[in-house]
């Protein structure tokens, strides 16, 4: 396995719905990536062994739930949530201070009644399919992100400085990665690896970049090295 400081800062997204075959990715791409996504597709199919099976790989498992609702209804997701094991789970910076709030007391609740660690709560500001992203509503999300004491945000590379500019400090995870001539499908605001670290990031997600590629395996490594170069 490889133990460069590249393979803690990136993740995989487990876009399917068949255990078997997030697992078997997982496998494959391991030795340069340290962090699985499981995403509502596969986690409506399989819930809690996702998490267990991605987990028992050695990898952190980034649960991408992206949870809206209620004050009262996301803290209580957040609890059985913040029991599973997984390192991140997403939550809607636009759903305000409390609704964030609640998703925090809830997982760290969830966390110690299990007797471990309680997930990072990363709040999304913008989606990177989202053409538009005005600054204005940058800072107002990662505002509230950092007053509900979330650990982290999901933005994309190019909002980056605008969220530092509201926390020079915050974790910040950014989906929408796409080396050097590779399709861009359904994302409207990309970036390259190395432009992506460069550019202040701390945990780069990769999907079908990787998941696509003829060889899984030798597509993250070749991500790995880049991000490796740009540190």
């Amino acid at each position: 396995m490889s133990n460069t400081a590249a393979r803690s800062r990136l993740a995989i997204a487990l876009d399917t719905s068949d255990l078997d075959v997030a697992v078997s990715l997982a496998r494959e791409v391991q030795p340069s990536i340290g962090i699985a996504k499981v995403g509502l597709q596969l986690f409506s199919a399989a819930g809690q062994k996702a998490v267990e099976q991605i987990r028992e790989l050695g990898m952190d498992v980034f649960l991408d739930v992206k949870l809206h609702d209620i004050p009262n209804t996301v803290y209580g997701a957040s609890r059985v949530l913040g029991s599973l094991g997984a390192r991140f789970l997403t939550v809607h910076a636009s759903g305000g201070v409390e609704m964030l709030q609640a998703a925090v007391s809830g997982l760290d609740e969830g966390a110690r009644t299990a007797g471990i660690a309680a997930p990072t709560v990363l709040a999304v500001t913008v989606l990177t399919s989202d053409p538009n992203a005005s600054e204005e509503v940058l800072k107002q999300r990662a505002e509230a992100a950092v007053t509900a004491n979330c650990g982290g945000v999901v933005c994309a590379a190019t909002d980056l400085p605008v969220i530092r500019s509201v926390s020079p400090t915050i974790l910040t995870v950014v989906p929408g990665i796409r080396p050097t001539d590779t399709p861009t499908h359904d994302q409207a605001r990309v970036a390259t690896p190395s432009v992506a670290i460069q550019s202040g990031a701390d945990i780069l997600v990769i999907g079908r970049a990787v998941t696509n590629a003829d060889s899984p395996a030798e597509a993250a490594k070749r991500i790995s090295d880049e991000v490796e170069q740009a540190l």
